[in-house]
């Protein structure tokens, strides 16, 4: 090649790595101003105590609740209820069975018994007479042959044929005496066996006013705690048309009316996965949490958790441990079946840096933080020491760093 081609050559090579130049400076110039005009959203890197947890969702519920039961007593009918999830204080009265029937049934047998009463008051009354005339004549008869005794003696002194007459006369008084006394004994046996009798009717009339009052006692039903009451379907019209109990419904003796848990024994029953069943234990601290009071959560411990996974009815179906986390101090506003979820703390780092879980990122497969520094975004690679499902541990940056939500990165490239 000639000296003037090599000249040409370098010159067009010199322009080229000008305008290459020119362009980045260019483009270095234009994504300084992108960065300048555009603000992301950030969030400081807190330091402090960092708790690993383990969220699980669940529902309330209480584990000790009461049920009550419709009274023993026939063709039940409801005729008042108190109103469900109303405060409810112990002693108020929850339910009213119509006690029509029963009110008049017990007046039949009360007129029953006040005439059981007065038989056998009169019985008992004619026994005395019977009694008394039975002494006055065996008093007699024994008069009597203590007289034909006596008659017996003066026969030494009379003629044959009178102390003869005398003998014979003592054996009639003997023979009187003893019939008298027989029917003493049967006015006696049988006089007892008519008021035994009589007393037994009377009782059997006590006992079915007794038994009357009872269930009118049972037709109206205290409550046994404070709370509020729960209704059970009523199955009656099949289970596809079953809905709560409610006033003017037959319901069958002994059956579940409604349910009132006790509200100082609420739990969170949680779902726990079988990968997380190892890392969790009874007596840890949880944080409990209510979909529909966000603004409220409470401290709990785990009391107990199931010895076996539980196949759910969701679909597809899996399966998962329960644990349940007591709650010491319950909000008065918390009902059993609300959905939530609780926290399970299984470690605490100290004086760990923590940013939010949606400012790391991932960068040439190692993650990153972008640190705002004025109006620029740096890359930072850091090291993750634990996760969370809201936030991160990490070291690499300072408390307080301004941290990205945001890849800055990709918003510069649609910029």
């Amino acid at each position: 090649m000639s000296a003037r081609g090599r000249r040409v050559r370098f010159w067009f090579t010199l322009l080229g790595v000008l305008v290459a130049l020119g362009g980045a400076s260019a483009g270095v110039y234009r994504l300084s101003k992108v960065q300048a005009s555009v603000t992301f959203p950030v969030a400081p890197a807190r330091k402090g105590d960092f708790q690993v947890i383990i969220r699980c969702r669940g529902e309330l519920r209480a584990s000790r609740s009461v049920e009550i039961y419709v009274p023993m007593v026939p063709q039940p009918r409801i005729a008042w209820l108190a109103a469900a999830g109303e405060a409810i204080k112990a002693g108020d009265t929850i339910v009213k069975f119509d006690s029509s029937a029963s009110e008049q049934q017990l007046q039949q047998k009360d007129a029953a018994l006040q005439q059981a009463q007065a038989t056998l008051d009169q019985a008992v009354a004619q026994a005395r007479i019977t009694a008394e005339q039975d002494k006055s004549d065996l008093a007699d008869a024994q008069f009597a042959l203590e007289k034909a005794k006596l008659q017996v003696s003066l026969s030494e002194i009379k003629s044959r044929i009178e102390g003869e007459e005398a003998k014979v006369d003592l054996g009639i008084a003997e023979q009187k005496l003893k019939v008298e006394q027989a029917t003493v004994d049967l006015h006696a046996a049988s006089d007892r066996s008519k008021i035994a009798s009589l007393t037994r009717v009377r009782d059997q009339a006590q006992s079915d006013v007794n038994l009357m009052k009872s269930r009118i006692a049972q037709m109206e039903i205290k409550a046994p705690l404070a709370g509020f009451l729960i209704f059970e379907p009523n199955y009656s019209n099949g289970w596809m048309n079953a809905k709560p109990f409610k006033v003017g419904d037959n319901v069958w003796p002994g059956g579940v009316l409604a349910e009132m848990p006790d509200l100082h024994t609420l739990e969170m029953d949680a779902k726990v996965e079988e990968t997380d069943r190892g890392r969790i234990g009874t007596d840890q601290d949880v944080r409990v949490r209510i979909d529909s009071l966000p603004e409220l959560t409470m401290p709990g411990k785990i009391g107990h958790i199931s010895l076996l996974a539980e196949l759910s009815f969701e679909w597809p179906p899996t399966k998962s441990f329960h644990a349940y986390a007591a709650i010491p101090k319950p909000d008065a506003r918390l009902r059993p079946g609300m959905n939530g979820g609780i926290d399970i703390i299984i470690n605490r780092i100290p004086n760990a840096i923590s940013i939010p879980a949606k400012a790391l990122f991932t960068h040439a497969g190692k993650p990153v933080v972008y640190l705002a520094q004025g109006n620029r975004y740096r890359p930072v690679e850091v090291q993750v020491q634990a996760r969370n499902p809201d936030e991160v541990a990490v070291t690499g940056i300072p408390a307080g760093a301004l941290v990205a939500l945001v890849d800055v990165e990709k918003k510069d490239q649609k910029k």
